[in-house]
């Protein structure tokens, strides 16, 4: 059931520690719900952007009007936190090369809330972490300085639920009317944090019975989302062999009312939740002896998919009777997420690694990340290059004419994310290959 938007506590300072993409509208909120907000950042150079006045997300239109309405003091001195009634923790918890969860930052964040604690403070964790984590991890750093859990402060877990790629405030969902869950290891805990999120947020706020489930949840959101993806992906695959165009058959198969959740193939699965994610609770899981095979199945499928994306183009270039050693393929595309900047754990570099082990010559492109492209223009980009192979579906990239690249002399396109107009590339002359498609 829906929430209805409660007034702000009086008097209450949040203290928000990490301001990226999760921590700085999360400050945007609480200032705009009535709270008094300081920012926490170990980046100097962010927090002097906050300071000077200047959006640190400057893409976003709305999170940069939500910023000039709602300004609040960053500082990088930790002993701001002691003002704090409540610490939210938004910091990252990526993964090693190992796949093995890095709680790095969260138990940074966590001994500085620790030391600079004001006595009876509320610390949500916001950060996605497996089950067990603030048990293992967090909780332990508190109670090694004295400070008991329902005496002098107050732990609990609400994982953080953000769309990147799309504004946090804008139309639809957004970070102020989507649902969500807490968990804390007391009742008072869980109290004043669904307290605390009722007040900011206009949407359900679902206690949960323990944190440990409140940390289960995203980690089950996200892993049912790599697992459905991964068979998707498995069946691009097949139907590349038996001529079927998966795009086709998911339309078909969404005319069903019901008991049918479409998911799309891709060149692979990248951002900084989906294909770490469910790491975390594989490894948590085999540590209580439990081996997670489905999961860790679908892992190697998505793991898999960049390589299978330079073997599309392969099979296109051989059709032509064209090498691969020594062709100007251009990668279109560096961020991992539509109309982002963002490259995190982005399948794009494994398809470059790919390539290039082939002996390509790649050239890149993206209009979003012009630092690290090759090139600077779309024009420069498409004189240098006779292949191309699509790795994002910026709506720039859905925007080119198809008569474009015929006009370049481009001869394949593998579309790695199937977003672009195949029958009109076809037309055009070019060797066209996306995931699942031909």
């Amino acid at each position: 059931m829906k929430n209805t938007k409660e007034s702000a506590p009086h008097k209450e300072t949040v203290a928000v520690m990490g301001l990226g993409y999760v921590g700085l509208p999360l400050a945007l909120l609480s200032r705009e719900s009535g709270f008094e907000v300081i920012g926490f950042d170990v980046n100097e150079n962010l927090v002097r952007k906050i300071n000077d006045g200047i959006c640190p997300i400057p893409d976003d239109e709305k999170v940069v009007s939500k910023f000039t309405e709602n300004r609040f003091p960053a500082t990088t001195d930790p002993k701001a936190l002691a003002k704090a009634d409540i610490i939210l923790i938004a910091v990252p918890t990526p993964v090693d090369e190992m796949q093995n969860p890095v709680y790095d930052y969260v138990v940074g964040a966590a001994t500085l809330s620790a030391d600079n604690l004001k006595k009876g403070a509320l610390v949500v964790l916001e950060s996605t972490v497996n089950p067990g984590a603030c048990e293992e991890i967090v909780r332990p750093i508190f109670e090694e300085r004295g400070l008991k859990v329902g005496r002098d402060v107050e732990i609990a877990h609400s994982p953080e639920r953000i769309d990147p790629g799309k504004s946090v405030f804008s139309k639809g969902w957004h970070i102020g009317n989507t649902p969500r869950v807490v968990g804390s290891f007391t009742k008072d805990g869980t109290k004043r944090a669904l307290g605390f999120y009722r007040s900011i947020i206009d949407a359900e706020v679902r206690p949960m019975k323990s944190i440990r489930e409140a940390e289960a949840v995203k980690i089950l959101e996200n892993t049912f989302r790599d697992i459905n993806i991964a068979f998707i992906n498995e069946i691009a695959q097949c139907f590349d062999l038996l001529d079927i165009d998966v795009l086709d058959v998911i339309e078909g198969a969404k005319t069903k009312p019901y008991s049918f959740m479409a998911h799309y193939p891709s060149c692979g699965v990248g951002g900084h939740c989906i294909p770490v994610d469910p790491y975390y609770l594989i490894e948590q899981a085999q540590k209580a002896g439990f081996d997670h095979k489905f999961m860790r199945r679908a892992r190697e499928v998505n793991n898999f998919m960049p390589e299978y994306a330079v073997e599309r183009m392969q099979d296109a270039l051989n059709s032509i009777k064209r090498p691969m050693k020594g062709e100007k393929i251009g990668v279109m595309g560096l961020a991992y997420k539509a109309n982002v900047d963002d490259l995190r754990e982005s399948p794009a570099f494994k398809i470059i690694k790919h390539l290039k082990h082939h002996e390509a010559d790649v050239i890149t492109f993206d209009p979003h990340i012009p630092g690290k492209s090759d090139v600077k223009t779309l024009e420069a980009f498409l004189k240098k290059v006779d292949h191309l192979l699509v790795t994002v579906d910026h709506d720039a990239f859905k925007e080119i004419d198809p008569a474009v690249f015929k006009k370049h002399g481009i001869k394949v396109i593998v579309d790695g994310k199937n977003c672009l107009d195949k029958e009109a590339i076809k037309k055009q002359g070019i060797t066209y290959r996306g995931i699942g498609r031909k």
